[in-house]
């Protein structure tokens, strides 16, 4: 065996043979194939190429999402703050120490700078024009405060506004539950109930001093909680109904003498015209001036009743449920009205929506008198028949409904005229 491999060896040249070239033309020569160029540089981008955890390619799917977007926010500075917020995350070797999943998003992030800047920005004009207005004050207590709010330590800036730029992303770390615990104690140390209460009454008293200027803060949306009830002086009878977007202004709001006669015209009105969206239109502003004003009593009850037929009349469930939820708080408070009629009706709507959770808790606040009340057995009867499938009794009782409860039943007789045609063919069976 082992001269037999000797000889295998040796037969085999230690050189690659070559053909001789037999004439003096230029022939092809065949070019040795290339090693492909790429090879290396692919590697090298391999080995620069950086696998990045699954919490921050999630991350990232979030900030992209259709449902995430936002219209202040453009995709440009999204992108932006995404490159900014991994890249410092993956310089200081912070990607597997962020909490990504509890993270804000970036266009998110850049929402909440802006308004810090917006604030930083309203913050020491209204500061100016306050310390201008208190240094004419001889009140020792409201200098005393305003010494400790206003402190040349905190360059003029709140303490809640005060935030540490270096630490930000720190912040947004997941920390072990011990160290999490320490950290929000430190916290609330640190925002005190005394802070917040010196926050609050800085706010609220220069708006309750120079409420009577012209630049007041009394413009805003949400009236301070202490102010009372608005005293209306509008003597139009008919207005349109506008939502509120700032605290209701009494030279557009009507009192309730003129409230009393735009209901009787409305009344007249749609005895005559049938507008319905006329109507609702009226009806809502008229429930508004009531609101604004507090004014709850017998004629508050009346006006939501009329409203509420006048929506089943015309199948508008959805203003008759506003106005049926505003009726059960007035009935709770016995302002007088026709409480066992609406109870009814709200019977015949829950078996309508097929809303049991609410029907059971309908029958819960049902008294003995209120069942002896013969629109409320009505209700009642409609609801055993259809719960025993007795549809000939259920017909029965459609034939003969009290009030307007027929509106009502109307909305739902064809579902179950389906469901008792689907009981007959059940149980019919063919004679032999």
């Amino acid at each position: 065996m082992w001269p037999r491999l000797v000889n295998r060896v040796i037969a085999t040249p230690a050189y690659i043979p070559v053909q001789a070239r037999r004439s003096l033309a230029h022939t092809a020569v065949a070019s040795p194939t290339p090693t492909p160029a790429s090879q290396p540089s692919d590697a090298e981008a391999a080995r620069k190429r950086v696998e990045w955890p699954a919490p921050v390619r999630l991350y990232v799917q979030r900030s992209f999402a259709p449902e995430h977007q936002m219209s202040s926010v453009s995709r440009e500075e999204m992108e932006s703050k995404l490159k900014a917020v991994i890249t410092e995350a993956a310089e200081n070797n912070k990607l597997d120490k962020i909490d990504w999943a509890s993270l804000p998003l970036p266009q998110v992030m850049v929402q909440n700078e802006r308004n810090r800047i917006l604030a930083s920005l309203n913050v020491p004009a209204w500061s100016a024009v306050a310390t201008q207005k208190y240094e004419s004050s001889s009140d020792a207590s409201s200098r005393k405060r305003k010494s400790v709010e206003y402190n040349g330590d905190a360059n003029s800036c709140p303490p809640w506004r005060q935030t540490n730029n270096h630490n930000a992303f720190e912040d947004r770390i997941t920390y072990s539950p011990t160290d999490k615990r320490q950290r929000i104690d430190h916290k609330n140390t640190s925002k005190s109930k005394a802070n917040l209460e010196l926050r609050r009454k800085r706010f609220e008293e220069p708006r309750a001093r120079y409420g009577s200027s012209p630049s007041s803060r009394d413009d805003s949306p949400s009236p301070s909680a202490n102010q009372g009830p608005v005293v209306g002086r509008c003597q139009d009878l008919e207005k349109n109904y506008f939502r509120l977007t700032s605290a209701p202004n009494p030279d557009t709001v009507r009192p309730l003498p003129v409230l009393v006669k735009t209901l009787d015209l409305l009344k007249k009105k749609w005895k005559r015209d049938n507008n319905y969206n006329y109507i609702c239109d009226q009806f809502k502003s008229l429930r508004q001036d009531l609101t604004v004003q507090h004014i709850r009593n017998e004629f508050t009850v009346s006006v939501y009743e009329i409203h509420a037929r006048i929506a089943l009349e015309k199948g508008d469930l959805g203003e008759y449920n506003q106005c049926q939820t505003q009726l059960r708080a007035l009935y709770a408070q016995q302002l007088g009205g026709h409480p066992t009629e609406f109870k009814a009706y709200r019977i015949l709507y829950f078996i309508h929506t097929r809303n049991w959770t609410a029907m059971n808790d309908a029958l819960a606040d049902l008294t003995a008198a209120d069942k002896r009340d013969p629109a409320v057995k009505h209700a009642l009867d409609v609801r055993s028949a259809l719960a025993l499938g007795n549809y000939h009794r259920f017909f029965q009782l459609y034939l003969d409904t009290p009030n307007m409860g027929a509106y009502l039943m109307d909305m739902f007789v064809d579902r179950e005229r389906l469901s008792a045609l689907t009981a007959i063919c059940k149980a019919y069976v063919l004679a032999r």
